[in-house]
């Protein structure tokens, strides 16, 4: 019996097996260095400073009142982008399905630039339901475009993907040109606002707003991380998933509707970030392979790393300056979005 216990192999670390623990590791140090790095440089020893009650009323300022809900908004805007992300590009069996480009980041940023130019009309308002308007409208807006194109691509046949993202790029067209005669209205207070918000940023975090968007993304995740053994079926065509006892239209509208809760609450917080939804997926799968089991938790993780780099990058490029952290996201995007397409027709002519 021993020298059969002998033989048995050991198992071996592979790269997958070993590949989000590693990330794990990282976004913990994205973090910390989030916390700690800026025009203000902090320490591991005055950050352990400020937690015990021992530091500086400066650092404890800059720490837990600007960078601390930062770096929360950042996990909050990350998970739910990249979990809307995954979620479709199940549903639609597309590696190029995104939040933005069938149209609900664009819905989401019409609903909130809406509350923005037009929130003069709700004084009426309790002052205590009136910082709730922002994340309601984002998400009023993401969910009527999530409605609408899941409708527009629906048939006797099932859903056209095809049909979807034509759709998106229309409803794109309409929710920017909504926007743009929104700005033309607008006075030079709310024209400023939106200026900064349509660029996307994680500079004007408060701790109201970060916990609130922390929250919903909490419930997505809660709601996204089940729908794993229905994504996995998607994957073998509708017709099929239908025979293995899905009930394929509950799924979809329930992967809708969480899209529309988690990319609705990251626009209002955040602003509008494009192409998290987008990479975040792609290196997940690359990580971990194609189950959604761990494709889920994996691209929640990367896109909390990949917006604290971000982040750190806009943070710390001209410094005491910040240029909108959604120009960083759209200069890591941009070019993958493009290596994909090239990658998609490459292997089609293969």
């Amino acid at each position: 019996m021993a020298s059969e216990a002998a033989d048995i192999p050991a198992p071996r670390l592979t790269g997958r097996s070993l590949g989000p623990p590693l990330l794990l590791a990282l976004t913990l140090v994205l973090a910390l260095a989030g916390l700690g790095l800026g025009p203000v440089a902090i320490t591991p020893a005055e950050m352990l400073a400020v937690i015990t009650g021992h530091g500086t009323p400066a650092h404890e300022a800059i720490l837990l009142q600007i960078r601390a809900p930062r770096v929360v908004l950042a996990l909050a805007a990350g998970t739910s982008l990249a979990l809307s992300g995954a979620t479709l590009q199940g549903v639609l069996r597309n590696p190029l399905a995104d939040p933005g480009l069938i149209g609900v980041t664009a819905g989401a940023a019409l609903g909130a630039v809406s509350v923005i130019v037009l929130a003069g009309g709700a004084t009426a308002l309790p002052p205590g339901l009136r910082p709730y308007l922002l994340p309601v409208g984002a998400f009023a807006g993401a969910a009527a475009v999530t409605s609408f194109v899941f409708l527009a691509a629906r048939s006797r046949a099932g859903t056209s993907v095809a049909t979807l993202i034509l759709a998106g790029v229309a409803v794109n067209a309409i929710a920017f040109a909504g926007i743009g005669g929104l700005i033309y209205v607008s006075d030079d207070v709310a024209l400023r606002t939106l200026s900064l918000w349509q660029m996307g940023s994680l500079g004007g975090a408060g701790w109201p707003v970060a916990l609130v968007a922390l929250g919903f993304a909490a419930l997505a995740a809660a709601r996204f991380l089940p729908l794993a053994a229905a994504l996995d079926l998607f994957q073998l065509g509708e017709r099929a998933a239908f025979h293995a006892g899905l009930d394929v239209e509950r799924a979809k509208f329930r992967a809708g509707l969480w899209t529309a809760v988690a990319t609705g609450a990251a626009t209002a917080a955040a602003g509008p970030i494009g192409f998290i939804g987008l990479v975040a997926p792609h290196l997940a799968r690359l990580m971990c392979g194609p189950g959604h089991r761990a494709v889920l938790p994996v691209s929640a993780l990367m896109g909390t790393a990949l917006l604290l780099l971000a982040d750190l990058a806009t943070r710390l490029a001209v410094p005491p300056a910040e240029p909108p952290i959604g120009l960083a996201t759209s200069l890591i995007g941009g070019p993958f979005f493009l290596w994909l397409l090239l990658r998609k027709r490459g292997a089609a002519h293969g």
